[in-house]
């Protein structure tokens, strides 16, 4: 019964107000020591009392995580939801500062998005020293405006997870909240109107003493004539060697044109030489394959024809000088082609066309159809 929430407690954000704590966080809290003793039967009006008591805030620390009191007052605030006016009191206390830095906490859990950025911005500019218990069991130095960062800007603070909230920009655009003004806004307006008073005055007082001092000399009237003649002097000159070097750049600009157009030409003339004699030898090279394709075809066509003539003189030959006594003596007709065959291979060694390049073969039987000497190779 004492870890239940308050009959008459409105849900946040759809659920039950101790939900906003984790499981494992809030079962901590239950089994704390100081949960029992000292939150047990709290109120409203008593809570404030034990706020005041505080002297550290946190999560929770050591090997077995326990909770800090802190956290138990959180919880119990979670538990018996109090009023709305009873936390923004507890945020504009100024002389408590865990009072407040536990007002703003409970609020960023339930408040709205507009009430979240409306009461807890004002405390930017709360820079009091608070003491925060880290989760090895050692405390840290922190500042109230720190805390009031990390609740507006992270999402988890005191190893509670903070429900998301809309961004500042957002709510300024829909014009639920208004821009936001900074306290030092007015002592910074009133230091810049400062300075430029300051800077218009001291070039008034500058402008006054050199028109004074100025018009009251006539020695540095007649200084400043003469300056300003050698001035005008020089300004001649230079308008003169500028003038001159102008022409001396026109005219080498002319002449760098003039050499480049040469060297273009020159370049161009190379070029269209190189592609002719490119040409020429491509030309070359295709006649060569040409004349060599039509003389191997003709030395077919003439090697064709001889073997053509061959064969039918021989023919003839044969059924001509065909006799009994050939039919009857192979001796006679086994010598008569010996020698024949030695006689052709005497004609094939002497004429070269059994060579055994085809290219060189092909060229001496050419040569032997023209009449010609074979290449001896």
């Amino acid at each position: 019964m004492a870890n239940r929430t308050d009959p008459s407690a409105k849900s946040i954000r759809g659920t039950n107000p101790q939900n906003l704590v984790e499981k494992i966080v809030r079962s901590k809290i239950y089994q704390n020591t100081y949960w029992k003793e000292q939150c047990f039967g709290l109120t409203a009006e008593t809570l404030v009392d034990k706020a005041m008591e505080l002297d550290h805030i946190g999560g929770t620390f050591g090997g077995n995580r326990k909770p800090t009191p802190f956290m138990c007052l959180v919880m119990k605030m979670l538990q018996i939801q109090p009023e709305k006016e009873i936390v923004i009191e507890f945020i504009k206390n100024d002389d408590y500062k865990y009072v407040r830095i536990l007002g703003a906490f409970y609020l960023r859990l339930t408040g709205t998005d507009t009430d979240v950025y409306q009461y807890l911005e004002p405390l930017y500019n709360d820079y009091r020293k608070l003491r925060r218990k880290l989760a090895d069991g050692n405390y840290a130095l922190m500042h109230v405006d720190e805390v009031i960062d990390e609740l507006l800007t992270k999402d988890y603070s005191c190893d509670i997870a903070m429900p998301r909230i809309k961004k500042r920009w957002t709510l300024e655009a829909t014009g639920s909240l208004e821009l936001r003004k900074s306290a030092l806004e007015e002592d910074f307006e009133e230091e810049e109107e400062k300075e430029e008073n300051d800077q218009l005055d001291g070039m008034d007082d500058e402008i006054h003493d050199r028109d004074y001092y100025r018009g009251r000399s006539p020695v540095r009237e007649r200084d400043r004539d003469r300056r300003r003649d050698s001035h005008r002097y020089r300004d001649h000159d230079y308008d003169r060697d500028y003038d001159r070097d102008r022409d001396y750049d026109r005219e080498r600009g002319h002449g760098r044109e003039r050499d480049r157009n040469r060297d273009r030409d020159r370049d161009w003339d190379r070029y269209r030489l190189r592609d002719e004699k490119d040409l020429g030898r491509d030309r070359g090279r295709d006649r060569r394959e040409r004349d060599r394709g039509r003389r191997r075809s003709y030395s077919r066509s003439r090697s064709r024809s001889r073997d053509r003539e061959g064969g039918d003189n021989r023919k003839r030959h044969g059924r001509s000088s065909m006799s009994p006594r050939r039919r009857d003596g192979h001796d006679e007709h086994g010598t008569r082609e010996e020698s024949k065959k030695k006689k052709e291979k005497k004609e094939k060694k002497t004429d070269g066309t059994d060579h055994p390049d085809p290219e060189i073969a092909e060229a001496n039987r050419l040569r032997a159809s023209l009449g010609l000497k074979p290449l001896k190779m």
